[in-house]
C-alpha cells in the first residue's frame, strides 16, 4: 500500500476489519451525477443468520483527497422531534463507549442498517428523523454509496437486538445522499437518507417516534453518539453511545470531533446535542463517519450545513 494511505478508516462493519482504498484522484462534482437510487430489496432476505453474519468493511482513504468548504455561518435550521418516550436513569457523561441501559426514545428511533454491497452483505446504523412523509432515516452516505455503486436489499432494523427486529424491517424504497458524496464521496459530506416504505400501515414515526434535527448548528457543543458498533471489542449486538464535549477535526476534514470508541458497525448513527437523558430525544446534529487509524478512540463525524439540509429535504419530499 502506497506510504501515504491509512489516514483514516470508515466505521462501515459488522465484525473483524477487511482493508479496502478509495482513489486517490480528485474528482470534480458531475452535474449529472445521480443523488438518490431505488434499492431492490427481496422480502424475508434478512434472516437472523443473515443479519449477525453481515460481511466488515474497513477502509482507508488519501490524504489531499478532494474536499468541500463547509459554510458554519448559513442560518440555522431547526427540526422537532416527533414524539416523547418514558423516562430512563441518567447515565455517565463523558463516556468514551459503552452500551446505553438508559432507555427512552433513542432505545427505539436508533436501529441496525443492512444492505447488500459488492455481492457482499454488510451493516451501519441509522436514526429515524423527523420529515414530512414520516419515514426517513438519516445514516451516513457510505452506508447508501460506497465506491461509485448505491447498496441494494437496504433495510433499516429498529432497536435491533442480536438478531431480533422487535418493531420489523423497514425497506429503503429510495436512498439519497448529499450532492458531494454521490459524485466524488467527499468526506465532509458523508450524510446519506432512506425513505422506507410503511409496515403494518404505519409510517416510520408513527412506529418508533422520530428525532429532530439540526442544520448549520455549529461546533463544540455537548455531544452524545449512537450506533451499533460490531467489530471487536464490540460485536453489533447491542446500542452503544459515546459522551463528551466535542470539537473539530484539524486534519483533512471540516468534521466534528468526539472522544469516542465505537468500532466498524456505527457508521451513521446518530450524534445529539441538547440530549435529555431522562427522555432519550435530542437533536441530531451529525453521524459516526470516521476515524484515523493514528488517532485511537476518536470519532468524526460530518457537519450537517446546506448540503445534507438539501439531501433531507429530498428525501422527506419522497
Amino acid at each position: 500500500m502506497n506510504r501515504h494511505r491509512t489516514a483514516l478508516s470508515v466505521l462501515l462493519s459488522a465484525g473483524a476489519l477487511v482493508a479496502g482504498v478509495l482513489t486517490a484522484a480528485t474528482p470534480s462534482i458531475a452535474a449529472d451525477a445521480p443523488t438518490s437510487f431505488r434499492p431492490q430489496h427481496t422480502q424475508g432476505f434478512w434472516t437472523a443468520e443473515r443479519m449477525r453474519a453481515a460481511t466488515p468493511l474497513d477502509v482507508t482513504a488519501v490524504p489531499g483527497a478532494a474536499r468541500t468548504a463547509v459554510a458554519a455561518s448559513a442560518t440555522p435550521t431547526a427540526i422537532a422531534p416527533t414524539a416523547a418516550a418514558s423516562a430512563a436513569s441518567p447515565t455517565a457523561f463523558p463516556q468514551a463507549g459503552g452500551a446505553w441501559t438508559g432507555g427512552g426514545a433513542v432505545v427505539k428511533t436508533s436501529g441496525r442498517v443492512f444492505f447488500t454491497m459488492g455481492g457482499r452483505t454488510a451493516s451501519c446504523s441509522g436514526n429515524s428523523i423527523t420529515s414530512a412523509n414520516g419515514s426517513t432515516v438519516m445514516t451516513a452516505g457510505h452506508c447508501v454509496k460506497y465506491q461509485g455503486a448505491w447498496h441494494t436489499n437496504w433495510v433499516f432494523v429498529p432497536a435491533y437486538n442480536n438478531g431480533s427486529a422487535p418493531y420489523g424491517q423497514w425497506s429503503a424504497t429510495k436512498t439519497f445522499a448529499t450532492d458531494q458524496w454521490a459524485a466524488s464521496e467527499d468526506m465532509n459530506m458523508d450524510v446519506g437518507l432512506a425513505v422506507v416504505a410503511p409496515l403494518n400501515g404505519q409510517t416510520l414515526s408513527q412506529a418508533v417516534g422520530a428525532q429532530g434535527v439540526l442544520f448549520n448548528g455549529g461546533y463544540s457543543k455537548r455531544m452524545y453518539s449512537f450506533g451499533f458498533p460490531a467489530a471487536a471489542p464490540y460485536d453489533g449486538t447491542k446500542l452503544v453511545y459515546c459522551s463528551g464535549n466535542s470539537g473539530k477535526d484539524f486534519l483533512l476534514t471540516k468534521d466534528h470531533s468526539l472522544g469516542c470508541n465505537m468500532t466498524g458497525g456505527s457508521s451513521g448513527g446518530p450524534w445529539f446535542q441538547d440530549f435529555n437523558e431522562a427522555t432519550g430525544l435530542g437533536t441530531q446534529v451529525s453521524v459516526n463517519s470516521f476515524g484515523y487509524t493514528f488517532l485511537p478512540n476518536r470519532m468524526y463525524g460530518p457537519y450537517l450545513g446546506n448540503e445534507a439540509k438539501a439531501a433531507y429535504d429530498k428525501a422527506q419530499a419522497s
